[in-house]
């Protein structure tokens, strides 16, 4: 049985987690495959630390612990990093949040080119649905904005570098999992780059998208966006170092 294990990070999520939980352990997915929540607490407050200590008790789920609040990156890699210590190479790696805007649904879908052998890294696509709305058109723009950004710096040609759901393989995971280092928003940036460096066969997914206001919890802000210009240039740097390096080496 191969598994599909879905790295959750959590910052003071006490209102979403169960829902979101429960829709990631009971998601459809090809035959053959099983979930396994891997819920990484990235310092919440004592209300969502209940909640998981709740979901424990009743869910064949894993959860991990940052004792104080370090960035969705930093506890991303932490699930990363644990998942990688059990994982078969068969298994596959995927970054859900704990706050309903993603579907577990999309799960079969997200897997798909991984099942038949064509990516190594899937990337979901918000945006393959005009939106609707002045709100999702202006997120729609300042997301493509940064994305076109990612895509000059990387030599990629992706939708929507900025969707949580990332899914990989497990060898793909262990290629790129030393270049990243992104305590914050930055994670997400820095993957796609990582991915491009090592030469990963990307393929992207629609997926549906519920956003949510900043009144009901959404924590990104125009700084993250600013980050990511900071991360692409360091990550820019990163891959001239590395092909000086292998040119140095031939």
């Amino acid at each position: 049985m191969r598994t599909l294990h879905v790295v959750m990070p959590v910052y003071n999520e006490p209102a979403t987690l169960a829902a979101a939980v429960e829709r990631v352990v009971t998601a459809p997915v090809p035959s053959g495959w099983q979930v396994r929540a891997t819920l990484v607490d990235d310092g919440s407050n004592a209300a969502t630390k209940s909640a998981i200590a709740e979901l424990g008790g009743r869910l064949a789920i894993t959860t991990l612990a940052h004792p104080t609040n370090r960035g969705k990156g930093a506890a991303i890699r932490t699930g990363f990093a644990h998942v990688l210590g059990s994982a078969a190479d068969d298994d596959a790696i995927l970054i859900q949040d704990a706050d309903l805007e993603y579907d577990p649904a999309d799960f079969r879908a997200l897997l798909a080119p991984l099942v038949a052998g064509d990516a190594d890294l899937v990337l979901g696509n918000r945006w393959a649905i005009p939106p609707k709305g002045l709100k999702r058109l202006a997120h729609r723009l300042a997301n493509g904005f940064l994305t076109l950004a990612s895509n000059l710096t990387t030599g990629l040609e992706v939708h929507d570098m900025e969707c949580c759901f990332k899914l990989f393989t497990v060898p793909a995971m262990r290629r790129v999992i030393g270049d990243l280092d992104e305590e914050r928003f930055g994670i997400e940036p820095q993957i796609v780059a990582a991915a491009a460096r090592r030469g990963l066969r990307v393929r992207e997914v629609p997926v549906s998208y519920a956003p949510r206001s900043f009144e009901e919890g959404k924590k990104i802000r125009m700084k993250d966006g600013f980050r990511v210009f900071v991360v692409l240039w360091r990550e820019r740097r990163r891959t001239k170092r590395l092909a000086r390096a292998v040119h140095s080496r031939a």
